[in-house]
């Protein structure tokens, strides 16, 4: 007869007096009142269904005379929890006396968001001249904090409906009620239509849509340094002719709101989103292409090593699946003193934060808006290798003062954008959250005149990151470039 398994089921950041300290779990671990949200992976050696009925039955006989909220499944394997420290031990001590129905009880880390011209940079304007890339068929989805419908940038004459699209409208989804113990499932796609933060407004408006033509009118907002290096927002004017446009215009968005108004999430949410993608593509064709998430979280090392996190594992399972998954590498890359005049600054190296850190994602770090070439990366962007050795970001695209749709906290107290509550209004924003979106537009561009590639994402993922000095994801590039992975394009292709 084998030996009882020895393997731990809890880990440090979820047991007192072991190595983690107070600090590090108020900063990681989702909490709400003296309950810590965790992540239960069910042992399925059995079975899922057998796993989750045995794990139901055992959550309630150990918690029966308790008020305590009952798991909520998350994805085929997860079920979302809400404990104190002495419960989450009780269950498990419960675990190894009877079923064995647990495979681990994960920390469910707390996550946050990762805060024009750069569309040449990436060299999108010469891709859709050439080759009509403007992500036409290609449907994209924002994990993120909504996308405000009501913007006219989604809207816009002959480029939109980037929302409202028959092929999307159905498939928005709300999230934020996995945040609370009391939350509510709903299926009402508007609610994830709604942007407080404006965080996902700004990303989706990077990758698609079109400000609105004469004569809406549109409001820009830069942030030009003072007397003092005080930021002060002023109006801009674009030149005559001058347009500001989504990498790929016609890719339609699927908004599935994760952050809540303060720009938190967790990781729970995060990975209940992918399911949701991954469930919609099961009808045997892919709904949704591609998937952006400019966000993450720190992660402890004792509890997993890089890039096995449930989240990490669940990214690649999507990924397996066909999907395109591109993820913002954090903004991490530097330490010491970060403003004013100092020679404390340093690089910071494996700085990646989950999920970037998964394998199979396109792990994207910020560079110069439009002089990549001179400027370099980013101080700011985090920077690999991982800390299993493995390098990391895998290209970089613009990622510093780049303009794009404003709604929510990102456009409130902006001076130059009040006014005209309909007006078309717009901000610049900086960090790998900005870059990662660059990427996601430049993919759809080209999966919409390269359909072959669409389903394909392992060779997407070594396209976008061969090509030459893994600068911005040239879509551009991708679309004309002869080699084992990307054949020359055919005149068929390029004629949809």
């Amino acid at each position: 007869m084998a030996a009882p398994s020895k393997r731990r089921l809890i880990g440090p950041l979820l047991t007192t007096g072991d190595g983690a300290s107070a600090t590090d779990r108020a900063k990681l671990l989702h909490t709400v009142a003296d309950s810590v949200a965790v992540l239960v992976e069910l042992d399925v050696a059995h079975g899922i269904a057998s796993a989750r009925d045995t794990f139901e039955a055992l959550f309630n006989e150990t918690f029966r005379d308790q008020a305590v909220v009952a798991p909520v499944v998350i994805a085929r394997k997860y079920m979302r929890c809400f404990l104190t420290q002495e419960q989450i031990s009780a269950l498990a001590d419960a675990d190894r006396a009877g079923p064995r129905s647990i495979f681990r009880i994960w920390p469910d880390f707390k996550m946050t968001a990762h805060i024009d011209r750069s569309v040449s940079t990436v060299k999108a304007d010469a891709a859709a001249r050439s080759y009509g890339t403007s992500g036409e068929g290609i449907v994209w989805a924002v994990v993120d904090s909504g996308v405000a419908s009501s913007h006219p940038h989604f809207s816009c004459p002959g480029i939109g409906p980037t929302l409202d699209d028959d092929s999307v409208a159905h498939l928005h989804r709300d999230f934020t009620y996995l945040m609370t113990p009391d939350g509510v499932e709903s299926h009402n796609p508007k609610l994830a239509l709604r942007d407080e933060l404006g965080h996902g407004t700004h990303v989706a408006g990077i990758i698609a849509g079109a400000m609105p033509p004469a004569p809406a009118e549109v409001l820009v907002a830069t942030n030009q340094p003072t007397t003092g290096d005080l930021p002060a927002w002023v109006a801009r004017s674009l030149p005559p002719g001058h347009t500001l446009t989504g990498i790929a215009p016609r890719t339609r968005i699927v908004s599935l709101k994760v952050l809540d108004s303060d720009g938190e999430t967790s990781s729970s949410a995060v990975i209940a989103a992918l399911d949701y993608v991954k469930r919609m593509n099961t009808d045997g064709r892919l709904q949704i292409h591609g998937v952006n998430l400019s966000l993450g979280c720190d992660w402890y090392p004792d509890e997993y090593a890089a890039g096995q996190s449930p989240l990490c594992r669940s990214v690649n399972d999507l990924v397996r699946n066909g999907v395109v998954v591109v993820v913002s590498a954090g903004n991490s890359g530097a330490a010491g003193t970060l403003t004013g005049g100092s020679g404390d600054v340093s690089g910071q190296l494996s700085t990646i934060t989950d999920p970037g850190n998964a394998a199979e994602a396109i792990t994207v770090g910020s560079t110069h808006r439009l002089a990549p070439h001179t400027y370099g990366i980013s101080y700011t962007s985090s920077k690999g290798p991982t800390l299993d050795g493995r390098p990391k970001p895998d290209l970089v695209a613009p990622g510093e003062r780049i303009t794009s749709a404003a709604t929510g906290a990102m456009r409130d107290g902006v001076k130059p954008l009040l006014g005209n509550p309909d007006a078309a209004t717009y901000v610049e924003d900086s960090g790998t959250s900005m870059a990662a979106p660059h990427v996601s537009g430049a993919i759809a561009a080209f999966l919409s005149v390269r359909s072959e590639f669409i389903g394909q994402p392992d060779k997407v993922k070594r396209l976008s990151a061969r090509t030459p000095p893994r600068w911005a994801a040239s879509a551009h590039d991708w679309c004309r470039m002869p080699s084992p992975a990307c054949p020359p394009p055919r005149p068929a292709a390029l004629a949809r």
